[in-house]
């Protein structure tokens, strides 16, 4: 059985704290894990600042409510999901994800919580595990699966190397040089033409 592991974030949908740093004004929040290889720092950073400009759980929600999911991914998660099974492998969190699942027809998420006060303040995070990408294609192949993954930043490179087959998708210059031995995919035609080759690939195999 084939299995198809996706980052969510830059790759179906746009990136939320960039779309709320626009909304916000607040130029800081910009920062994603294209840039910042440390999550915990990332996340340290970006609770910091919510504080600091006293914004809520509710105020980003606010922003994702009108977002909506990239060009073509509505179309591209349709055509892949005929042809395999889909997880989303995300670092984002289930207070963010709903409404952005929902536009992609619910598929399948493993992501983070976020720790909140009763009053809607952002305290804090707890990851689902450390590494937890990485580690959920380790379980997928112990299961017997045979496993594909792609995604755009730092956060996904251990998935990309531990999945039996993998590219990066529409990835910044910096990270494209860093592991030029990845291949490297800016369309969705040509990220289903890599799957494509992996699963006619992995069919064959015995």
């Amino acid at each position: 059985m084939r299995l198809v592991c996706l980052d969510l974030e830059g790759v179906l949908v746009p990136e939320i704290w960039i779309a709320f740093s626009q909304a916000t004004g607040i130029p800081e929040l910009q920062r994603t894990t294209r840039d910042e290889p440390d999550y915990d720092k990332l996340m340290k950073f970006r609770l910091d600042i919510l504080a600091e400009k006293g914004l809520k759980l509710a105020d980003i929600q606010k922003v994702i409510s009108g977002m909506e999911p990239l060009p073509g991914a509505i179309e591209f998660t349709r055509a892949l999901r005929e042809r395999a099974q889909l997880v989303i492998l995300s670092d984002t969190f289930e207070q963010f994800a709903k409404p952005l699942m929902e536009k992609l027809s619910w598929p399948c998420l493993f992501c983070n919580t976020l720790l909140t006060s009763p009053n809607g303040e952002v305290t804090g995070y707890r990851l689902r595990q450390q590494d937890g990408k990485r580690k959920a294609v380790i379980a997928f192949k112990s299961m017997g699966l045979r496993v594909f993954a792609a995604g755009d930043s730092h956060n996904d490179l251990s998935m990309i190397r531990e999945a039996d087959a993998s590219c990066l998708f529409h990835a910044p210059e910096s990270i494209r040089k860093e592991h030029a031995d990845i291949p490297c995919t800016d369309t969705y035609d040509e990220l289903l033409s890599h799957i494509d080759g992996f699963l006619s690939a992995a069919s064959g195999a015995v």
